[in-house]
């Protein structure tokens, strides 16, 4: 399977996710990010690595440790009372009264260090440290045999163990995702986006065991990597973004929250650790989130019910809308076995599907394929009439210019060859040869010629066509030209400025007149008022899957601008 240059970013990423993730339930244990070492006689706490459990446990630099890994590293003073009472010393007049039993000792006498060399203390750190046992030096000189403030701390791999169920469930979300998606079940408009989602959604749980081990290196990197996961599906989803300006703004906000994501994770190494931050939440779902929503876009319930495209723009918007946001749901979810709040999300993801997207995709399919029936209808019956005006009446007229001329009736000649030349006109307008041979390019060139003539004013056509796109496309392009420029003449004035611009990267075309404008509302109410143009205009590009964007300038004038990309 061929993949694109982002696909093989995200799948860089999930790889790399599941190699931290199963090296550390393999490799790992619980850090508690300390660092203990001789000094003098006795062992100490020498350093604490800055939002570390051990940080947040209240551990300090200068401790001493009087325990570690269940050895003993420190005897402290205890009470010590004899076991066996000496049957001298029992009354024997009074058996049943005991004896006042002799004063307890106090061994040792004084703190002592248990002798341990260097070379066994750090074979004893050198597999990690599980647990360990402090006290704080003036405690340890003002201390007595029964009120010794020793604390304990334990770091077992119980946490790190626990993470193997978010793990698998990484697994299963990566690749069952994937194959969900690709294969269209979540909906079509999402599947070009199956890896990047799959990715995002499975990195939080990929990188959980990580996150319980404690590694501060690991740890940091982790973070790095849930950010940079994010990435790939937001891109994905900026380019699905509407108009250059809204992608270029959404595109420098995620940008932001993914540069203050790393740094808050950064700041938060010194202060409350990275696992517990809210501030880490919110940026990096903010990352898919926010052009999720902009690729959504506005969508307006009228519109959807009114117009035969209308269903399949809300279909479409409500699947990026998902896309964005099921990253957020993974994020903030826990690592019980429940899921929450993931499962509750895809269960209400789910349940929507079924009984509302699912009658939407079967109505936005109908209603696609009557359009493009409609749409290949018309083509059809204007290429018959055409060719019948060409076989039969232009035919006939042609002979009769020649009769007339041959009678010397020149004014009747005229006159047919005036008819002759408005046939020719509509049959142009029916079906342009120029279209088919030589591009919309040209075509728009012979159309801009004509519409002149008419329009009292200057209409000019600024173009650059470097390549040619389908023909289909050529042919949506000329008709959404023709019913613009109609309108420009019938209801605006010159002068009207023809734009056309076609690379291997999409075509794009603009149609502004000076006239009045456009109502606000027009779009939406064409169908109500009869306007079949717009409805026309509509239908051509969303046969193409081209972007239509009518509307009108603050300053007065309508603007028609038609942007197609290739699949």
């Amino acid at each position: 399977m061929d993949l694109s240059r982002r696909d093989r970013v995200a799948a860089g990423l999930a790889l790399l996710g599941l190699t931290l993730g199963l090296g550390a339930l393999a490799l790992g244990h619980p850090d508690p990010g300390v660092q203990i070492g001789r000094q003098d006689d006795l062992v100490v706490v020498q350093w604490v690595q800055p939002g570390s459990q051990a940080q947040r446990d209240g551990v300090l630099p200068g401790m001493v440790v009087t325990e570690v890994n269940a050895v003993q590293l420190l005897e402290l003073p205890t009470y010590v009372y004899p076991e066996v009472v000496d049957p001298e010393v029992v009354d024997r007049e009074n058996p049943d009264v005991m004896p006042t039993p002799a004063e307890p000792e106090v061994r040792p006498s004084r703190p002592t260090p248990v002798g341990i060399s260097d070379d066994a203390l750090v074979s004893l750190l050198s597999g990690g440290i599980r647990s360990f046992s402090t006290i704080q030096p003036w405690d340890l000189e003002r201390g007595a045999p029964d009120a010794w403030n020793v604390q304990g701390y334990y770091y077992d791999d119980g946490e790190l163990l626990g993470t193997a169920f978010p793990y698998a469930v990484g697994v299963l979300l990566l690749f069952g995702g994937v194959w969900w998606l690709r294969t269209g079940r979540a909906g079509t408009a999402v599947q070009p986006l199956a890896l990047p989602l799959s990715v995002a959604v499975a990195m939080p749980f990929l990188l959980r065991p990580v996150e319980a081990a404690w590694w501060p290196v690991a740890l940091g990197a982790s973070t790095l990597l849930l950010v940079v996961a994010m990435l790939p599906l937001a891109t994905a989803l900026i380019e699905l973004v509407e108009g250059e300006t809204e992608r270029r703004l959404v595109g420098l906000a995620a940008a932001a929250c993914a540069a203050i994501a790393i740094l808050a994770a950064l700041a938060t190494l010194e202060s409350e650790g990275l696992r517990t931050s809210a501030v880490r939440w919110a940026l990096v779902s903010a990352i898919p989130l926010l052009p999720g929503i902009a690729a959504a876009g506005p969508v307006a319930l009228r519109s959807a019910e009114g117009t035969p495209g209308g269903t399949g723009r809300l279909l479409q918007s409500t699947e990026y809308a998902v896309a964005g946001a099921t990253p957020m749901f993974a994020l903030a979810t826990g690592q019980d076995a429940y899921l929450f709040p993931l499962s509750l999300w895809l269960l209400v993801v789910a349940a929507a599907g079924r009984f509302t997207i699912r009658p939407l995709a079967r109505l936005a399919t109908r209603a696609t394929l009557q359009r493009d029936l409609v749409v290949a209808a018309t083509e059809a019956e204007r290429a018959r009439v055409a060719a019948d005006i060409h076989d039969d009446a232009l035919q006939e007229l042609s002979l009769l210019v020649r009769r007339l001329d041959a009678a010397g009736d020149a004014e009747g000649a005229d006159i047919a060859r005036t008819v002759s030349d408005r046939l020719r006109a509509i049959c142009g307008d029916l079906r342009l040869p120029i279209l088919d041979d030589l591009g919309v390019g040209p075509a728009l060139d012979w159309l801009v010629l004509r519409i002149e003539r008419l329009a009292g004013g200057e209409v000019r056509l600024e173009r650059t066509d470097g390549t040619r796109p389908p023909p289909d496309v050529e042919l949506a392009f000329f008709r959404v030209a023709q019913e613009a420029l109609a309108n420009a003449v019938k209801h605006g004035r010159p002068p009207i400025v023809v734009s056309y611009r076609a690379t291997p990267a999409g075509a794009s075309l603009s149609v502004d007149d000076a006239g009045p404008g456009i109502a606000p509302d027009a779009g939406t109410t064409a169908e109500l008022d009869g306007r079949l143009g717009m409805l026309n205009m509509q239908q051509r590009a969303e046969q193409i899957g081209a972007i239509l964007d009518i509307r009108r300038w603050p300053g007065g004038g309508t603007h028609v601008a038609l942007e197609w990309r290739p699949r």
